[in-house]
């Protein structure tokens, strides 16, 4: 199903803590007619700045769009959080379930077998021989593969980083696509730009173990740039802002790229560090796949949705506050890069893509 949604601001207003709030819709559409789209997060929590508050987004947009729509959330606080969380939304008989985080995906399983009348969605992961549960994953080697590129060109030290919140396929696929977009600048330029926190070859590097500790985040951060990194990528949700805390206090020696959501948007105090974000359309699937089940449609298992930078289900955002420091020949060669990619004369491959 490609998105074809218009795309409006991220409208990322923080939801009470604790309680999963009931969002009235403004349609006065009759209790029958209702939809109830209900949401678990994932640990971080739903004001990660990144996927869970991604997520939240695409709910709040349905509910705008669809004027039958209810929505609301309960916050998951450890993962044996997740079955429960999403039982009772299933005893609550919601209509559309969603199970935000590839680390859902064991309990979706359970759940949904569980419940089979019941409609599930889940973001960054698939369930095979689930006809219940729809699947939204995103390509995200491919705008990951642009955001490394753009590091190897802009860095003055000649070395950049990554790490990660959790060794996962949603967050080694960024790693994979960053590392080979550094790679293709090396072989395209000649030179040697070192990628410190991910090994792609080995599958190996830095991670935070959690998506929710900035302070460990910032200790990562600090050992990269202790040794000579000026451009850090953390695929880490909220552990992440820790890393923009480093790049804001180095008085612009060090850049970000952020991932999920346009960080100028979801974190605006860190706009001028983000060189850019490596976005993943969350919302925009989210929103088409509960309006589509409002609206009577079924929502199909195979092949759900694969959001792609053709589909614009994955892109690199604007530079935003850098747009005057990143060199036009850069740019150009980054959106050279990008129709390559979709016109498939440039490959980009991750033992994490979606299948």
């Amino acid at each position: 199903m490609v998105a074809i949604l218009a795309a409006g601001g991220l409208t990322l207003a923080a939801a009470a803590c604790g309680s999963a709030p009931d969002k009235t819709p403004s349609g006065g559409s009759s209790a029958a007619a209702t939809y109830q789209a209900c949401m678990v997060t994932d640990t971080g929590g739903i004001d990660d700045k990144s996927f869970n508050a991604s997520a939240w987004a695409g709910m709040q947009g349905a509910e705008k769009q669809a004027g039958n729509v209810k929505i609301k959330y309960t916050p998951s606080t450890a993962e044996s959080d997740y079955e429960p969380n999403l039982r009772q939304f299933v005893n609550q008989k919601c209509n559309f379930i969603l199970a935000v985080g590839g680390l859902m995906g064991n309990a979706t399983k359970k759940v949904a077998a569980e419940s089979p009348t019941a409609q599930f969605g889940i973001v960054d992961a698939a369930v095979p021989g689930a006809a219940n549960v729809y699947p939204m994953q995103f390509a995200t080697q491919e705008a990951a593969f642009l955001a490394g590129y753009l590091a190897a060109g802009y860095s003055k030290s000649g070395k950049v980083a990554a790490y990660g919140g959790l060794k996962i396929p949603p967050v080694t696929i960024f790693m994979d696509g960053f590392a080979d977009g550094v790679a293709h600048y090396n072989k395209t330029k000649g030179k040697n730009v070192q990628v410190l926190g991910w090994d792609k070859a080995k599958q190996n590097g830095t991670f935070a173990e959690n998506f929710g500790d900035q302070a460990k985040g910032k200790a990562i951060t600090n050992t990269f740039v202790a040794q000579g990194a000026d451009v850090v990528m953390p695929v880490a949700g909220g552990t992440g802002l820790g890393t923009a805390d480093v790049a804001k206090a180095s008085g612009g020696k060090v850049s970000v790229i952020w991932v999920d959501q346009d960080g100028c948007q979801s974190a605006a105090q860190y706009c001028e560090v983000f060189l850019t974000t490596v976005v993943k359309n969350i919302k925009d699937a989210v929103q088409e796949a509960i309006v589509t089940g409002a609206q009577g449609t079924k929502l199909a298992a195979t092949p759900g949705f694969v959001g792609t930078l053709k589909n614009n289900g994955v892109s690199l955002a604007p530079y935003n506050q850098f747009d005057s420091k990143v060199d036009p020949g850069l740019k150009a060669e980054v959106d050279k890069l990008k129709q390559d990619i979709i016109a498939g004369t440039v490959k980009v491959e991750s033992a994490s893509a979606p299948k």
